[in-house]
């Protein structure tokens, strides 16, 4: 008993840990806790059930918050939730298929990408261009792969969506309605083929919410958001460094 007290007390702890440092840069945790949980010996579509639900959970309290506060605009939020509703479902069931160590490639290059964004993304408009199509392709594109490696995806639509010419207080409204939607299909296909672990997932769950309203007290009223984008793109890098390392050993 006390070793699985141990046992859940570890991954309590380290999903706090993580889910507060990212909702410090207002950025969803499952992008490091997936590989995290993998690495600590978890099967790895096992940890990206877990971590698609987590980030449900973290975010789904904001996307009602803004929906009843009127500041979405669902001229464009619509078709971005259509696209990764339907896709998130097909990546998350290829991910059957898929040879493991090609997902783990895939989302060491997403950990690479989403870092680089974080480090390098000036939300500066580019273009405006918003027309419905584009909405639909980058919300298949981005539910695609997040399906298939078990993360919410929205750092890389923030980014998208700014470069785009959307202002980036609007992109993030959309970003935190969309994502809720994204992962909850996932969540649900993993579930028709992963053993799941509802003691392991409630322990995690409840962290990361406890985690999300600590890290974005923080932000709110203690720390500069940049500068912990910045430690948390070091952090993303470690990882895919750790994760790119086993592959090739």
């Amino acid at each position: 008993m006390s070793a699985v007290l141990l046992h859940d007390g570890l991954y309590f702890l380290l999903t706090f840990a993580l889910a507060t440092l990212f909702a410090m840069g207002g950025v969803g945790s499952a992008i490091a806790l997936v590989p995290t949980l993998s690495m600590l010996g978890l099967p790895l579509n096992l940890a990206k059930s877990i971590g698609l639900f987590v980030n449900s959970s973290s975010t789904i309290t904001a996307s009602i918050m803004n929906f009843r506060r009127g500041v979405l605009d669902i001229r464009f939020t619509v078709p971005l939730v259509i696209a990764v509703v339907l896709a998130t479902p097909v990546g998350a069931w290829l991910s059957r298929y898929v040879p493991e160590h090609i997902v783990q490639w895939v989302l060491a290059i997403f950990l690479l990408v989403s870092a680089g964004l974080l480090l390098f993304n000036k939300r500066e408009a580019k273009v405006a261009y918003d027309r419905t199509w584009v909405m639909l392709l980058l919300g298949a594109a981005v539910g695609l792969v997040s399906g298939l490696i078990g993360v919410g995806g929205g750092t890389p639509i923030l980014a998208v969506l700014t470069l785009l010419g959307f202002d980036p207080k609007k992109a993030a409204y959309a970003v935190s309605f969309v994502i809720p939607f994204s992962t909850l299909s996932g969540f649900f296909t993993y579930l028709s083929f992963v053993h799941m672990d509802w003691v392991l997932l409630g322990v995690v769950t409840v962290a990361a919410i406890l985690g999300g309203y600590l890290g974005g007290r923080i932000m709110h009223y203690r720390l500069n958001a940049a500068q912990v984008k910045k430690l948390i793109a070091v952090l993303l890098l470690l990882l895919a460094a750790k994760m790119i390392w086993s592959l090739l050993a």
